[in-house]
């Protein structure tokens, strides 16, 4: 053992004062050290006696130790490395983040690496370009109504939006603008700049975490469309495109579905035959995941706790809107199901409800199973109930002018999210902290008011309503101190989930 803490050491050693040493003195250190060669064989190697090798490795390695008494570099390496291991051992992303960023100063590495998250729609693309591990966001934007008549391509150049209206037929030709432009504005000095790509994939089946993309992912992408119609289709041609743009990059699938995949059978599986989930998988896979996943760890931060000792209900609301019990940073429950039409009441889609109801209407109106599934994922929640819009701040208007409908769509929606809350509530033996995002959870006070005063009683979630009808679009803490649960709006931010999955799965 004390030979090999010895050549351990003198490895150190040469590598931080290898270049202090005569030529000599290092090809004799390094052939016995590195490459574990005899004294007979250096010696033949050097054309030297033995006695001459040992006597050189003797000098030699006092040389470096003199060097390491005056200069400490060594015991200076050590030192960060036990530094290092104490920080992650808090298990806080953003210090591992930080951590990451000086073992590369630390190895002379190029620490800057551009990594592009995309979002993919069936006639969209969002981007975000990070600069990475620092998490620097040097651009961001979108590509709207592709393959429609006039396309909208936006990019942020130095904080400024910059807007093009011109003919975009298919993706491909989306993500050659979004190239020409990234170089036109000089963000980038040449494409090769972009080492990663990370592609937000919305069913990702029984994947538990994201995948650097090979042919067997792509298949199984292709596989699970057939429960998200419109979102795995579109990824693949976004995936697709981006490849042939930039064919020396890395791509990553990051997968909606994979935080979910935590849960147990108690909470995945549905009560119909077995063979229902053994044959066709039938079974709860829950989506927004990269949105819970965030927002979880990032209160726990705001919170300066570890995530495995807390209790977290994170409430991600917006046109689509799910809920998750995280549990230790795990999550043990989500409303969403089977596909994303489950789960709480959405802006156009009913969530929940008896499925005694669609056979009945399909037999009363005639209408045919696709014609129920538009009526109940483009007809139903808000829009339906309120028959104005499937948009909160439509219906927040509403609301103030009296409408019926508005307020039935509002009260509806409030108790949707109040019983699932407060099912994960006994699911998880308590909560400590319950969390706003998406963006109704982000900048509609009202619905967060009335969730948490319906809260109140029950749970004992106590908000300051002053600085809650203040607050939009910004990570605050909304309880107040005599509340026994931490209520707080932390924006989402899942491109952000995307480019640290993509940057650490493809090593950098």
């Amino acid at each position: 053992m004390e030979a090999l803490d010895k050549t351990e050491r003198m490895n150190e050693l040469l590598d931080a004062y290898g270049s202090l040493l005569t030529d000599k003195q290092l090809d004799i250190l390094k052939l016995y050290y590195e490459e574990d060669f005899s004294l007979s064989e250096i010696a033949e190697l050097q054309q030297i006696s033995r006695a001459a090798v040992s006597d050189h490795l003797k000098r030699s390695e006092k040389v470096l130790d003199e060097y390491e008494a005056k200069l400490k570099i060594v015991f200076g390496n050590q030192q960060r490395r036990m530094l290092y291991e104490a920080m992650r051992a808090l298990d806080n992303q953003k210090i591992n983040q930080y951590i990451n960023a000086l073992e590369a100063i630390d190895n002379q590495e190029d620490i800057m690496t551009k990594i592009i998250s995309v979002n993919a729609g069936s006639s969209s693309l969002k981007f975000q370009l990070f600069e990475m591990p620092q998490e620097q966001v040097l651009t961001s934007g979108n590509v709207e109504r592709i393959g429609l008549e006039e396309g909208i391509f936006t990019i942020k150049v130095n904080g400024e939006k910059v807007t093009k209206k011109l003919p975009i037929e298919d993706h491909a030709k989306a993500v050659a603008l979004l190239m020409n432009a990234l170089v036109e504005h000089k963000i980038v000095s040449s494409l090769e700049e972009i080492k990663g790509v990370g592609h937000r994939v919305v069913q990702g089946g029984d994947y538990s975490s994201s995948r650097v993309i090979d042919d067997t992912v792509e298949q199984v992408i292709v596989d699970m469309s057939e429960l998200a119609p419109l979102h795995n289709p579109a990824g693949l041609v976004g995936y697709r495109a981006f490849k042939e743009a930039l064919p020396n990059a890395g791509h990553v699938a990051v997968f909606d579905t994979a935080f979910h995949q935590t849960m147990g059978q108690e909470s995945y599986l549905y009560p119909v035959p077995m063979s229902w989930y053994r044959d066709y998988k039938i079974r709860r896979y829950g989506y927004h995941g990269t949105s819970h996943q965030y927002v979880s760890q990032r209160c726990a931060e705001l919170m300066n706790k570890n995530i495995k000792d807390l209790k977290i209900i994170t409430c991600h609301l917006g046109n689509g809107a799910s809920i998750s019990a995280v549990d230790g940073g795990k999550c043990i429950n989500t409303s969403m199901g089977f596909t994303p039409l489950a789960g709480i009441m959405m802006g156009t889609r009913c969530g929940d409800i008896d499925p005694a109801i669609v056979c009945y209407m399909m037999k009363k109106t005639g209408m045919s199973a696709e014609e129920m599934d538009t009526v109940l994922n483009k007809e139903s929640g808000m829009l339906g109930i309120s028959g104005i819009s499937s948009d909160a701040r439509d219906i927040e208007k509403a609301c103030e002018e009296g409408k019926e409908g508005a307020i039935i769509a509002t009260d509806l929606y409030v108790n949707r999210i109040i019983n699932t809350v407060g099912g994960y509530f006994a699911q998880l033996g308590g909560v400590d902290a319950i969390v706003f995002a998406g963006g109704i959870g982000e900048n509609d006070h009202k619905i967060r008011r009335l969730v948490c005063e319906k809260l109140e009683s029950a749970l004992g979630v106590k908000i300051d309503k002053e600085l809650n009808a203040q607050t939009r679009g910004v990570e605050k803490q909304l309880s107040t101190e005599d509340s026994k649960v931490s209520v707080w709006l932390i924006p989402t931010n899942e491109e952000l989930v995307i480019a640290r999955d993509t940057y650490q799965l493809l090593g950098f």
